[in-house]
């Protein structure tokens, strides 16, 4: 099936999100399709998902123009999207969650399980999606759950396949095999289109590759005469120097020292398991892992948050292990938490009251018992000028701000400050390349500056990119430890230990 959207435009109010967008994709074709947060992308492919109407324009299914009342209106015509955090029920089978909502039904329309396993056992083996139908969905790896995904669509005759940035939570071994999926579709004749940050897989995977910046399509090509460095110009407006210029770190004495930790979650089930590390001054350290795999629980209880069940935790020589997260903010510890908008800032607060969530207690900021407004508007301007965040004021709310402008207020809130660590949670996650970049950048400031990071992403590209050590988490303990001082490892070595496999030569295996 061939798709074309014409000139499509979709405007919220005074907001225009798409202007005048046209875009195509065969069958038979991957197209790539990259831009910024809040370029346009989501607005654009919710309009072909048949959530949103467009304002104009037309969408045209092999040549014919249709109408979308709704999402229905878009499956039945054969389009079909898997999201970026699978819409997957956990206590479900494999084929329970196939079927949902089309079930096929026997005598005394009861579900007819044993049709449902017959036409997914036919997919599976059609598209190379090998899967155990009666397996529990909360009992399988996240490739393998995405591979449902995929599946729940072609059960719906899906031949437009739009996938949301569907690499961000595998290892690399999970990333090859699903790119093998994603050529055995195509070859089998369905329009794919990609949406990712990841420049470098944009280029291996697509036939061609079509940027939205602002609400408009700034550029198209053909991936084999395109560069990273191409991409990254047509995304933001402007070059982009991805050598970040890293030299090699002179580590110092032990700065966060933990000792035999245990952690549990919520539930009480185990989260953290035995964990022993040390990260030291003037060095970052990355901990690299499928996400859920106990780093939530781990930063958490570095940062003060989390009880722990057993174990020491030290800083700069001294026990922490029970401080609070004030105290630990006192004592020169940075955090930037995982969920930016959850626990990272209060989107209804201005950005000078979000600058000063954690230091208003300040004599700097206060007066007595009262707040002493101008000293904490004249420190966020300061910071909101140094840390470039894109606001008019800083009496702005922060809910008005980007994602990565967002993140910038945090990073400026944690770094403008004098301090001695940095615990990082997924510092980058879900922003686009520029601010990407600007992260790491003073990310690897505070490095130079002789300041202890400790950085934990399920982006193994930014593990690699930052570090001066790598640990690997799997199950709650560390399962292994790279060296990246001289270079980074071998990636295919670290996503074994990801998954669980057997730790490589180049690597010190956690005992």
């Amino acid at each position: 099936m061939d798709v074309e959207l014409r000139g499509i435009t979709k405007r919220f109010g005074a907001v225009v999100a798409n202007e005048n967008v046209s875009l195509s994709v065969r069958g038979g074709e991957v197209l790539g399709l990259l831009g910024e947060n809040g370029a346009g992308k989501s607005t654009l492919m919710n309009v072909l998902c048949g959530l949103y109407s467009p304002t104009s324009g037309s969408i045209l299914l092999d040549g014919e123009p249709v109408t979308f009342k709704g999402p229905g209106d878009a499956i039945r015509a054969g389009i079909g999207m898997v999201h970026q955090h699978f819409m997957l029920i956990p206590v479900f089978t494999v084929a329970e969650n196939v079927v949902l909502g089309v079930e096929p039904v026997g005598k005394l329309d009861r579900l007819d399980i044993d049709k449902a396993r017959e036409q997914l056992a036919s997919i599976s083996a059609q598209y190379g999606l090998e899967v155990e139908p009666d397996a529990l969905i909360e009992n399988l790896p996240v490739g393998i759950q995405q591979r449902v995904e995929i599946i729940k669509v072609l059960f719906r005759q899906a031949n437009v396949l739009i996938l949301d940035e569907p690499t961000a939570v595998l290892t690399p071994q999970e990333v090859d095999e699903f790119f093998a999926i994603v050529r055995t579709l195509r070859d089998a004749g369905k329009a794919i289109i990609l949406i990712t940050h990841k420049l470098h897989e944009l280029l291996e995977i697509s036939d061609r590759i079509s940027v939205i910046r602002r609400g408009r399509i700034t550029g198209e090509g053909d991936p084999k005469s395109l560069t990273e460095s191409d991409l990254a110009q047509m995304m933001v407006g402007h070059p982009l120097d991805f050598d970040l210029g890293k030299e090699p770190a002179e580590p110092g004495a032990p700065l966060l020292e933990v000792n035999e930790l245990y952690v549990s979650h919520d539930d009480g089930g185990r989260a953290v398991t035995d964990l022993n590390m040390v990260v030291r001054r003037g060095e970052i350290v990355g901990i690299a892992g499928v996400q859920g795999n106990g780093q939530t629980a781990l930063v958490e209880a570095l940062w003060g948050v989390r009880a722990v069940d057993a174990g020491q935790v030290s800083y700069d020589g001294k026990v922490i292990t029970n401080a609070s997260a004030r105290d630990r903010h006192r004592m020169g510890i940075a955090h930037i938490p995982e969920d930016r908008q959850r626990n990272g800032l209060v989107p209804n607060f201005t950005i000078a009251e979000n600058m000063v969530l954690d230091a208003y207690y300040n004599e700097r900021f206060s007066s007595g018992p009262n707040m002493d407004w101008p000293a904490v508007y004249e420190a966020s301007a300061e910071a909101a000028v140094t840390f470039d965040i894109r606001t008019p004021s800083v009496h702005e709310k922060a809910a008005t701000l980007s994602g990565g402008n967002q993140q910038r207020l945090i990073v400026a809130r944690e770094m403008a400050r004098d301090t001695k660590l940095l615990i990082a949670a997924q510092p980058t996650r879900g922003l686009d390349v520029g601010s990407v970049d600007y992260i790491h950048r003073r990310i690897k400031a505070a490095r130079d500056e002789g300041d202890g990071v400790l950085i934990v992403s399920s982006e193994l590209d930014e593990i690699l990119g930052l570090s001066d050590r790598i640990l690997v988490m799997f199950k709650g303990r560390i399962v292994a430890e790279f060296d990246a001082s001289a270079g980074p490892p071998d990636r295919t070595q670290i996503g074994l230990a990801m998954a669980g496999g057997a730790a490589s030569a180049g690597a010190e295996v956690a005992a």
